[in-house]
């Protein structure tokens, strides 16, 4: 508990230098209470105005948080207040306050098993609505770490600073405004913790994705990183081959093909001089499919639209091509409207779903847990990967797994985005690697280039086109 609490504060002391800034701490009587105790005390012996609140509404305490009032009430300079209810709270808060002043949330953690009601939802509504800038350690009091926390009270936090790994409610938009900013940080645990537990869930980070690259050798030429096949675009909607051409490029891919409608060919000639295009006898939309022999990788959906013929098309494609391929955009809406083609893709294929889509294919949730269990599900069910794209992608995999992503940025909520990501993934599959790593670095790479881009533009300029154009920093980011 004191080494948590060390990190903590070493982190704080960084974050908030300011130490004349008052700084409350509200804790619980619980080991997350404990925490904020050794919290308040190592704050005070670094000479911050710490003032701490316990929230002793039930007389009920834990070993260690007695363990550590006995070392605080050695310090007799630390200003520690006992509170028997949400008002008495309230009143012995307001004596003291002053603007601008900050609270570390430490009232409970994640051993909560169930929503806070009475006095304690009382004095979460109080200090969410106090105004104070809100801390708060290991997750904000209130919020469940692997269940829906939607309509519970719970402290809505600027930031969160949790230890060792990320709690599952982190990776979901439903938690965003209790979470805030969240970071993890180690408190030093034995690296057997790692070898001796067990777990279907797993966060992409960098130490992950570098050991995911293939090296090269050094007389390999473009026949030895596979042929690409992107069947893409209608009238209007050029732009999206346009942008998977240029991710599959830039992914690595040895040879890029483009299948589009007629009216695309000089608009791909030109804007992607390096990629071949096999054209489509209708000037408007897809209708047929090229010769797929020696194709080693295929991404089909984006811009193609919902035409009869296109449906025919897909249909085809997914009864010749008996290796994993790659479904985004229109390839998934027509999948949606054709459930029983669902279940004769090709095992280990990639479907890369927005909330939208994914709802088209597999269903409405209630709330996001609920989403990631039917993800997860559906995955192991139809042997397929599913990557559903958000601000933490989660991909779910065959083996019942399931990785969220640590790259990328507000930026990619734009027009495009997905495209190149189909581009990048088809690109590795048709290099060689495995479906599961195609997804894992594809993923990644994609977050990545947009994390290196803002740093030049920021997020409200970044466009699509401007993600292949980084993707060669985000490899070489990825390799050092």
């Amino acid at each position: 508990m004191n080494r948590a609490s060390q990190v903590f504060v070493n982190w704080f002391a960084k974050q908030y230098p300011d130490q004349e800034r008052r700084v409350i701490v509200c804790c619980g009587t619980g080991n997350n209470g404990g925490d904020g105790l050794a919290v308040a005390r190592m704050l005070h012996l670094a000479n911050y105005e710490a003032k701490v609140l316990v929230c002793d509404f039930a007389g009920r305490h834990s070993t260690d948080f007695d363990a550590q009032i006995s070392l605080n009430r050695k310090i007799t300079r630390l200003d520690m207040v006992f509170c028997s209810t949400a008002q008495d709270l309230q009143d012995k808060w307001n004596v003291s306050a002053v603007e601008n002043q900050l609270c570390i949330d430490a009232l409970f953690g994640s051993g909560l098993s169930r929503p806070l009601t009475g006095e304690w939802a009382a004095a979460i509504e109080f200090l969410n609505g106090s105004g104070a800038d809100m801390v708060s350690i290991d997750l904000p009091s209130g919020l469940f770490c692997d269940l829906t926390s939607v309509g519970n009270a719970v402290i809505e936090a600027n930031q969160t600073f949790s230890f060792e790994r990320p709690k599952l409610a982190f990776f979901f938009p439903e938690n965003a405004s209790y979470t805030g900013d969240w970071l993890i940080e180690s408190i030093g645990l034995h690296p057997a913790f790692d070898q001796q537990t067990t777990s279907d869930l797993f966060y992409l980070d960098d130490e992950h994705a570098s050991c995911l690259i293939l090296k090269r050798d050094k007389f390999a030429h473009k026949g030895s990183f596979g042929k690409a096949l992107l069947i893409c675009g209608s009238k209007g909607k050029i732009g999206a081959a346009v942008l998977a051409a240029r991710g599959c490029l830039r992914s690595g891919a040895g040879l890029v093909t483009i299948h589009a409608p007629s009216c695309g060919l000089d608009i791909l000639q030109t804007a992607v001089p390096e990629a071949m295009v096999s054209v489509d006898e209708h000037p408007d939309y897809l209708t047929m499919l090229p010769d797929l022999e020696g194709f080693t990788g295929i991404g089909v959906g984006p811009g193609i639209g919902q035409n009869d013929l296109t449906v025919g098309a897909l249909s085809e494609l997914i009864s010749k091509f008996n290796k994993p391929m790659v479904l985004d955009a229109d390839a998934l809406n027509i999948l949606s409207k054709n459930r029983r083609v669902l279940t004769k893709l090709p095992k280990d294929s990639i479907l890369t779903p927005h909330v939208k889509e994914f709802e088209r294919l597999f269903g409405k949730t209630d709330h996001d847990f609920e989403r990631n269990e039917l993800q997860r599900k559906f995955a192991v069910e139809l042997g397929l990967f599913i990557i559903l794209k958000g601000a933490h992608t989660a991909i779910a995999c065959p083996d019942g797994t399931c990785w969220f992503n640590s790259t990328g940025n507000p930026g990619m909520a734009t027009g495009g985005s997905g495209d190149v990501l189909t581009g990048i993934l088809c690109g590795l599959l048709a290099q060689g690697y495995d479906p599961k790593t195609s997804c894992l670095l594809g993923v990644f790479l994609h977050g990545r280039a947009a994390d290196i881009a803002i740093l030049d533009m920021g997020m409200e300029a970044l466009i699509a086109g401007d993600l292949p154009e980084y993707l060669g920093e985000a490899w070489i980011s990825v390799q050092t």
